[in-house]
């Protein structure tokens, strides 16, 4: 099996700010972003030779970024097809084509106007193509509508409540209270919670993560180098992508799906652990991808944190609270912080193994885990400072 153990590193991270408008356009977002993680790498572009992106239709190319930032050559420009999914893949990408001497450091970025601009969960047109041939006569149009019914699931089989939704979004919202560029961080109650209007059964307004305007990106580099820039590096330790032999025609497609009770990362626990060293007890902060809060508890489950249909239990009673048994969210998530394709949870990642993280800071953060995706395929990344 490849390893990633400690050959590789996070250099810089960057970010613009998140909000409902950002009034610029989708190239100006990504190449800020790109450039603030340069500053914070102390890297100058001309030593930049590639750049990573993922892309729901509603970005802009990794060549248009390399030309916007003045890069003198990119070796490797590469745009994924694929949504959240992605996040850590991009950065797993980018060691494989250092690996490979296709390039040295390496940009990975995503930017949207997803608010204001292309909104993934705004109503679009019906057209009987691919898989939405078979979902869209009955009503399965959007990804709520899509993980309600595997929300359903889990709490026909394993009891799970709507509270235990809610101590997912108390916790996020208590985080991002402490986090200056969350875009929602007024506290919630599990009353609150409770008495939002509901959206598609069992989701209510609070269980659905935000539409914003926003980029992050990341640079990553060799370990050997990353020691020698501004930043204390932050090391990879494992990735894995994946989600087992079903994953369907798209992102959209759960009709092969075996059972609706768990995701994508049952089926790539055992690599992501075995490749990185280190198993769930040695996580100190979880970055856990949260379009919904559903997601949070599946995602618990299949990397190991509990048993399957233990994951409800597990998000009661602060054990994911800052100061609980496995913080996680620290920055507020995609429920609370931002909904940017969840590559902000690898830049939370980062400046907590940095010990950056202000307020929210998790005293002693050794190890995160960073997740990405919800139905049958994602991604996970372990790193370490």
């Amino acid at each position: 099996m490849w390893s990633l153990r400690d050959k590789y590193a996070i250099a810089g991270v960057g970010y613009t700010e998140y909000s409902s408008k950002s009034g610029v356009t989708v190239l100006d977002l990504a190449t800020r972003a790109c450039g603030n993680a340069l500053a914070d790498a102390g890297l100058g572009a001309d030593q930049v030779d590639g750049v990573i992106s993922y892309t729901f239709n509603d970005s802009v190319p990794a060549m248009a970024v390399a030309t916007g930032l003045g890069l003198p050559g990119a070796r490797y420009a590469v745009d994924y097809q694929a949504g959240g999914n992605a996040a850590n893949l991009v950065i797993q990408a980018a060691a494989a084509a250092i690996e490979a001497g296709l390039a040295e450091n390496v940009l990975c970025y995503r930017a949207m106007n997803g608010r204001s601009g292309f909104r993934l969960g705004g109503g679009r047109e019906l057209t009987a193509r691919g898989i939405t041939q078979h979902t869209a006569p009955h009503g399965w149009i959007s990804y709520p509508q899509a993980m309600a019914m595997w929300c359903r699931r889990h709490m026909i089989r394993h009891g799970t409540t709507s509270a235990q939704l809610g101590a997912v979004a108390v916790t996020c919202r208590d985080n991002a209270a402490l986090n200056e560029r969350a875009m929602m961080r007024q506290p919630i109650t599990l009353a609150d919670h409770r008495n939002a209007r509901m959206i598609v059964e069992p989701f209510r307004l609070l269980d659905i993560c935000l539409e914003s305007d926003g980029a992050c990106a990341v640079l990553v580099t060799g370990a050997e180098r990353a020691r020698d820039l501004r930043q204390r590096p932050v090391y990879i330790l494992g990735a894995a992508y994946g989600g087992g032999p079903n994953q369907g025609d798209d992102l959209f497609d759960a009709i092969r799906w075996p059972d609706h009770d768990h995701n994508y990362s049952r089926y790539i626990a055992d690599d992501l652990w075995r490749g990185a060293g280190v198993g769930p007890r040695d996580v100190d902060v979880a970055e856990i991808y949260d379009c919904f809060t559903y997601s949070v508890i599946v995602q618990l489950e299949g990397f190991g944190f509990c048993p399957p249909g233990e994951g409800g239990g597990f998000v009661q009673d602060g054990r994911i609270a800052r100061d609980g048994e496995l913080p996680i969210n620290t920055h507020g998530g995609l429920l609370s912080e931002a909904y940017i394709h969840g590559l902000n949870h690898v830049v939370e990642a980062v400046e907590q193994l940095r010990g950056q993280a202000g307020p929210r800071q998790i005293d002693g953060a050794e190890i995160a885990l960073t997740t990405a995706g919800a139905m049958t395929c994602g991604s996970a990344l372990v790193l370490r400072n």
